[in-house]
């Protein structure tokens, strides 16, 4: 599914033909809820749920598929500038930027969405609000930015409780700009910072530094296959707009970092992973690239779409990459197009033209 200007649309992940679309007006993103079905649309004032349509109930060893008119539902949790939506260890958890709550709640309980209700929510305000992130841990710990309004400061892991009931167990404040998050396997979750990324796994928080005295690593893509984290790499902290040609491998295991040189630039929605925890970076030559975590190799190439340029404004469309299983979608605003590539190929399977011009792309596993 996809955002424009006008509202959502749906599409058939094998055909790319449209199922719904849905009128929603303005400037929205797509977060997947961590059920598999439905999506979380960041409205500034909501997280409203929107049902893909497709879900699988299991029994046993096999389960039963269904599929039902995709739609945004009554369901939404109200917020202040929502922000970031992050499933993780069973749990989703929404930041309100402009009010420093956090949601935590689990998301089989939005299948009542349909009906105007959303599941019972656990909720923690952090001490000052920001632009932040917080991610649900194992055995109910919760990792939660630190900053206000005016800068990011690092991370804190609180222990399992309700509410304000949470025990801070640990901090790192040696991350200015802290932003993103990725989870990487077996047991990392990363956030990165203006000087490298943090990595918290085994119960303590470990920085990996960039070589540089601003090397900021603000947006992640994790693996479950890889203890790698794929990152941008940006060095002019001055730029109003910086077009780098390098990414990030971060090495949750040995806690390292590699650089990558790309050969052309690329921006925050360019980042991907493939099925077996390959890292996959769009560039703004339309070539699509897929990278050996552990080595840094550029295994394989594959034209996708024409060349382009990141657009200063950072909500405005721009070629977008989203990997569902074994396959890569790429979206072209300049010719209203998605491109679908197989992974295991390399090769574009399918294209097809849009209505709209499409913005944000996210997918659900039915």
């Amino acid at each position: 599914m996809l955002t424009h200007a006008e509202g959502i649309t749906v599409l058939d992940a094998t055909t790319l033909s449209v199922v719904a679309e849905t009128g929603l007006p303005g400037f929205n993103r797509l977060n997947p809820a961590g059920d598999g079905r439905h999506v979380l649309v960041s409205t500034g004032d909501a997280f409203r749920v929107f049902d893909a349509g497709a879900w699988t109930e299991k029994h046993g060893d096999h389960g039963h598929s269904y599929a039902v008119r995709p739609a945004l539902t009554n369901g939404a949790f109200e917020a202040s500038n929502s922000g970031h939506a992050v499933a993780h260890a069973g749990k989703t958890a929404l930041f309100s930027d402009g009010s420093g709550m956090v949601e935590i709640f689990d998301p089989a309980g939005l299948e009542d969405a349909a009906g105007g209700t959303v599941p019972a929510t656990d909720i923690y305000t952090a001490p000052e609000a920001h632009h932040g992130v917080a991610v649900p841990l194992e055995e109910g710990k919760l990792l939660v930015t630190l900053g206000n309004d005016e800068a990011r400061s690092g991370i804190a892991v609180l222990a399992a409780g309700t509410g304000q009931d949470r025990t801070e167990l640990l901090r790192n404040e040696d991350c200015p700009g802290a932003h993103g998050e990725a989870a990487a396997g077996p047991g990392a979750v990363v956030v990165g910072c203006e000087n490298g990324m943090l990595i918290y796994r085994d119960g303590r928080i470990s920085k990996v530094a960039s070589p540089d005295a601003y090397g900021r690593m603000g947006n992640q893509a994790g693996s479950p296959k890889s203890p790698v984290v794929l990152g941008d790499y940006k060095v002019d902290k001055d730029a109003a707009l910086e077009r780098p040609t390098r990414v990030s491998l971060v090495n949750t295991d040995a806690g390292t970092l590699r650089l990558v040189e790309l050969g052309a630039s690329y921006s925050f929605r360019s980042l991907g992973r493939g099925p077996g925890g390959e890292a996959l970076v769009l560039g703004t030559d339309g070539a699509l690239r897929t990278i050996d975590p552990l080595t840094g190799q550029i295994i394989s190439t594959t034209a996708v779409v024409e060349a382009w340029e990141e657009p200063e404004t950072w909500q405005d469309p721009r070629p977008t990459l989203f990997v569902q299983g074994a396959t890569a979608y790429v979206t072209e605003p300049a010719s209203r197009s998605i491109h679908a590539v197989d992974l295991a190929s390399g090769k574009v399977t399918k294209s097809a033209k849009l209505s709209h011009v499409p913005n944000e792309l996210t997918g659900v596993s039915g």
